[in-house]
C-alpha cells in the first residue's frame, strides 16, 4: 500500500512507500548501542584498560578514555556492561559519557580502596552556604568551565562509597544582619573547622558541574548519590530528562542556573529534598536561578532503594515526625540570589513533604507558576511559602522579597494533623500577590480547641521549614504577613472532626476569597483572625 503525504504549501511530496516512511522515522530515534562503540568518535573504556570487575580500581583507565576523547576534539566515552570502580573523574568539553545496559559506575570507598577523591577546592565564600554547595571537585564525576557535555544512560551510577555527610555552615543566620559574634558562634565555627578536616579525601556528590554551559543528563539511574545526586551551579542551558534517582540525601540541586529543563524524572529521597532550586553565593556573586521548568516528575520519600526495586517501602510512615520523610520539590533554602521565571507542572508527590517556596537570605523570589500537582500521603505542609529574615548573605543584604506566585490545580491528602498549608512572611516583610486556585485537600482532622489557641512564633531568622512554627492553629491554611492574596475554588475536608478553624489569618490585607468550602467540627469556626 502506498501513502500520500502532503503539506499545506505548494509543494507535494508525492507517493512514498509506507516502509520508507517508517524506516526513516526509526533512524531518527536509534539509541546508542554497544555496536556504536566501534564508531570513529567512540572510546570504549575497556580498550583503555578498565576491568569492570567491581574490585579493580578503573579510575585511571576511565580518565584516559575521557582525555583521549577530548584530545580528539570530542567523542563518546562508552561504558559497556560491568561494575567499574572509581574515584573522581574529571569531565572535559565536547565529551559524552554513555552508560550502556548493565554498565554501573561504582563510587570507591576511601576506607576500603587505595585512593581518595579530589580535594575540595578553596572557596573564599564558604560562609554563605553549607559545605556541600561550596565545593565541587570532591565528587565522583565533576566538571568546571566545560561546554557541550552529556551523560547518558540507560546504565547506572552507584554512589556506594560516597558519604552523605556535609558540615553545615556555622553562620546559619546573621551575616547580612551583622549580628554579634557570640561565644556560642565561635564554638560552632571551631566545630565546623574540625568537621571540614574530616571530609578530606571523601566524595559527597555523584555529579557536580560548575560554571558551564550546554549540559545534558538523560536516561541514567543514580543510586545512593551522596549529599547531592546532582549539583549544578552556574550552569547555562541545562537539560535533565528521564532520570531515576534513589538516594540518601538530595536528588537534584540546581543553583544559580539559567535556562534549565527538568522533565520526566523519578526522584526518591526520604531524608532530604528530591528536586530543589537554590541561589547561593558559592560563586561570589548575587545571581538568580531563572528560566527553569520542572515537569512530569515523580518525587517520593520511600525507603532508600525501594523506588528502584519497585517495593516502595513505607517504614517511615509508622510514626510521622518532622523530616522523617522529605522528598519534595522546593525553591530554597539557599536564597542569596533569588528566583524568577519558574514553572512547575504535572508532578506527583507520594510519601513525602509538599511544595516549598522560600526566600530568606535577602533575595527576590518572583514570577513562579505551579500547576497540576497530586500529593498522596503528604507528611508536612502541602503548600509552604516562607519569606524569612535569616540573611545568610554578604553584609548589607536587604530583607527578602516573595511576590507574584500562582498555585493552581492541586489535589492533596496529608497525614499529620499538626500541619496545614502555610503562607508566612515576617513583620516588616510581606509576601505579596499570591493566587491560590482549584485546590482540594483531605486532612486527617483531630485538632482540639486548645490547638486553635496556639500562636506560632515568628522565628524570623530560623531555618525555613514547615516545622519551624510548631503545631498550627488552623487545619487548612495559615496566612500571616501577607498582602494581596486570592483564594478561589478551594475545597478543604477533614477525615475526623477538627475544632480548629479551617483558615487563620494574621496581618493579612487585600484577601479575596470565592468558592471556598471547608468541613469542620460542630461549632468550630471556619475562619479566625489572630491579633
Amino acid at each position: 500500500m502506498n501513502l500520500i503525504v502532503t503539506d499545506n504549501t505548494r509543494s507535494n511530496w508525492g507517493l512514498i512507500g509506507r516502509r520508507q516512511i517508517l524506516y526513516a522515522g526509526t533512524l531518527a530515534v536509534l539509541p546508542f548501542t554497544a555496536a556504536s562503540a566501534n564508531a570513529p568518535d567512540a572510546f570504549d573504556i575497556r580498550k583503555f584498560g578498565a576491568k569492570g570487575d567491581g574490585r579493580t580500581l578503573d579510575t585511571l583507565a576511565i580518565q584516559k578514555a575521557i582525555n583521549a576523547a577530548a584530545a580528539a576534539g570530542g567523542g563518546t566515552v562508552f561504558f559497556p556492561k560491568g561494575r567499574f570502580l572509581s574515584f573522581s573523574l574529571r569531565l572535559k568539553s565536547h565529551v559524552t559519557l554513555y552508560f550502556g545496559s548493565g554498565a554501573v559506575l561504582v563510587a570507591a570507598d576511601p576506607g576500603k580502596h587505595k585512593g581518595k577523591y579530589d580535594a575540595a577546592e578553596p572557596n573564599q565564600y564558604e560562609n554563605y552556604q553549607d559545605y556541600g554547595h561550596s565545593y565541587f571537585r570532591n565528587s565522583l564525576i565533576w566538571g568546571e568551565a566545560i561546554e557541550d557535555v552529556a551523560i547518558l544512560g540507560p546504565g547506572m551510577i552507584d554512589g556506594e562509597g560516597l558519604t552523605n555527610v556535609s558540615p553545615s555552615a556555622p553562620w546559619t543566620i546573621g551575616i547580612g544582619r551583622d549580628l554579634p559574634a557570640t561565644p556560642m558562634l565561635q564554638a560552632r565555627i571551631a566545630d565546623h573547622a574540625e568537621a571540614v578536616k574530616k571530609m578530606a579525601g571523601l566524595g559527597n556528590k555523584a555529579i557536580a558541574i560548575k560554571n558551564s554551559r550546554n549540559i545534558t543528563l538523560r536516561d541514567i539511574t543514580i543510586f545512593r548519590g551522596g549529599h547531592f545526586g546532582i549539583l549544578a551551579t552556574g550552569v547555562d542551558n541545562l537539560t535533565i530528562d528521564n532520570l531515576k534517582i534513589d538516594t540518601n540525601r538530595d536528588g537534584i540541586d540546581i543553583d544559580v542556573v539559567r535556562n534549565c529543563r527538568i522533565s520526566n524524572c523519578s526522584v526518591n529521597s526520604p531524608t532530604d529534598d528530591a528536586i530543589v532550586l537554590k541561589s547561593s553565593y558559592a560563586l561570589g556573586e548575587v545571581r538568580p536561578t531563572e528560566n527553569v521548568t520542572i515537569t512530569n516528575c515523580f518525587v517520593s520519600g520511600f525507603a532508600v532503594g525501594s523506588l528502584l526495586d519497585a517495593t516502595y517501602k513505607r517504614e517511615q510512615l509508622k510514626d510521622i515526625l518532622p523530616h522523617l520523610t522529605s522528598g519534595r520539590i522546593k525553591l530554597g533554602t539557599e536564597s542569596t540570589g533569588g528566583y524568577r521565571n519558574i514553572a512547575v507542572s504535572n508532578c506527583v508527590f507520594d510519601c513525602c513533604n509538599g511544595l516549598a517556596l522560600e526566600s530568606v537570605d535577602g533575595a527576590v523570589l518572583e514570577d513562579v507558576v505551579v500547576s497540576n500537582l497530586v500529593m498522596r500521603d503528604c507528611t508536612a505542609a502541602p503548600i509552604f511559602l516562607r519569606l524569612g529574615d535569616r540573611r545568610r548573605a554578604p553584609k548589607g543584604a536587604p530583607i527578602a522579597v516573595l511576590r507574584r506566585v500562582s498555585i493552581s490545580d492541586i489535589d492533596c491528602q496529608f497525614l499529620d494533623k499538626r500541619y496545614c498549608s502555610i503562607v508566612s512572611g515576617v513583620p516588616g516583610g510581606l509576601i505579596e500577590d499570591v493566587a491560590l486556585s482549584n485546590i482540594r485537600t483531605l486532612n486527617p482532622g483531630g485538632g482540639t480547641a486548645a490547638d486553635a489557641g496556639v500562636k506560632p512564633p515568628e522565628n524570623e531568622g530560623g531555618y525555613p521549614d514547615p516545622d519551624m512554627f510548631g503545631p498550627m492553629p488552623a487545619w487548612g491554611f495559615y496566612l500571616r504577613h501577607v498582602r494581596a492574596i486570592t483564594m478561589h475554588a478551594i475545597d478543604m475536608r477533614c477525615l475526623a472532626p477538627d475544632a480548629r478553624p479551617a483558615v487563620v489569618t494574621d496581618d493579612v490585607t487585600e484577601l479575596k476569597a470565592s468558592e471556598v468550602f471547608a468541613s469542620a467540627a460542630p461549632g468550630a469556626p471556619l475562619t479566625a483572625v489572630q491579633l
